[in-house]
C-alpha cells in the first residue's frame, strides 16, 4: 500500500488537469473570444484623405469565435454594431471546409480529453492492465488530446492569417464601404486552447513519473524473456 499512494496521487492528478482541458475546450468552443481585432473602413479614409489620428473615426472592433460573434462598423458618422453567426450567415464567405475542421478536431478533444480523464482515475482506483485499460491507453488518449489541440491552434491561426477570416467577415454583404484588417490579436480562448495542449504534454510527463513505461519499451523488454524461454525449449 505505501508504494501505490505515489502513482494514485499522480494519476489523480492527471485525471483532474484532463477534466479541466475538457471543460475548457467545451467552453471555448461557444464563446467568441478567439479573436479580437480592428477593421478600417478604406472606402471612408480614402473619401476624405484621412491619415493620423483621423482614421480612427474609421476604425471598428471585431470579435469572433468558432460559431458567433460581433462586429462595429465605423465608417466616420458612427459605429454599427450588429452580430453573426457563422453557420447562419458566414458559410459562404469563409473556408468553410477548413472551418468545420476545425471545430472537428475541437469536438474530438473534448471528448478524448474526458476519454482520457476517465482512464487515468481507472488506473489510479482500479486495477490496471498493460493493455488498452492501463497505460497504453493512458498514452494513446493522452497522444491524441496533444495532437487535437495542437491542431485546433495552428489550424485557426491559419484560417485568419492565411485565409485572411477578418476581413472575410467585415466586408460580407458589404456593397459600398470596403473594410481592411487594422490590428488583430488572438484573445483568450485561443490562449487557453495552447494551454490546453500544454497540460496534455505534462500529462504524457505524469505517466512516465507514474512509474508506466512507454508502450515501446515494454517490447524491448520482453523480447530477451520471450528469446530465453525459446532456447529452453
Amino acid at each position: 500500500l505505501p508504494t501505490r499512494q505515489p502513482p494514485r496521487l499522480l494519476l489523480s492528478f492527471g485525471g483532474a488537469l484532463a477534466a479541466c482541458c475538457a471543460l475548457a475546450a467545451a467552453v471555448c468552443a461557444g464563446l467568441p473570444r478567439w479573436l479580437d481585432g480592428f477593421v478600417l473602413c478604406r472606402t471612408g479614409a480614402e473619401l476624405v484623405n484621412a491619415t493620423g489620428s483621423e482614421l480612427d473615426k474609421f476604425v471598428g472592433r471585431l470579435a469572433y469565435g468558432l460559431f458567433h460573434g460581433e462586429r462595429v462598423k465605423t465608417c466616420g458618422l458612427g459605429g454599427r454594431t450588429s452580430r453573426f453567426s457563422i453557420f447562419s450567415e458566414l458559410m459562404g464567405a469563409i473556408p468553410a471546409g477548413l472551418h468545420v475542421t476545425i471545430i472537428f478536431f475541437c469536438s474530438a478533444l473534448i471528448v478524448f480529453s474526458s476519454v482520457s480523464s476517465g482512464f487515468f482515475f481507472f488506473n489510479a482506483f482500479g486495477r490496471p492492465y498493460e493493455t488498452l485499460h492501463g497505460p497504453l491507453g493512458l498514452y494513446l488518449w493522452t497522444s491524441i488530446c496533444c495532437v487535437c489541440s495542437f491542431l485546433v491552434v495552428v489550424l485557426f491561426a491559419s484560417e485568419v492569417k492565411i485565409e485572411r477570416l477578418s476581413e472575410r467577415i467585415a466586408n460580407f454583404e458589404e456593397v459600398t464601404f470596403v473594410f481592411q484588417t487594422h490590428g488583430e490579436r488572438f484573445d483568450v480562448c485561443f490562449w487557453s486552447l495552447l494551454v490546453v495542449f500544454f497540460l496534455h504534454v505534462l500529462n504524457v510527463a505524469v505517466i512516465r513519473l507514474a512509474g508506466m513505461n512507454f508502450p515501446m519499451l515494454w517490447g524491448k523488454d520482453s523480447d530477451p524473456s520471450g528469446g530465453a524461454a525459446d532456447l529452453m525449449y
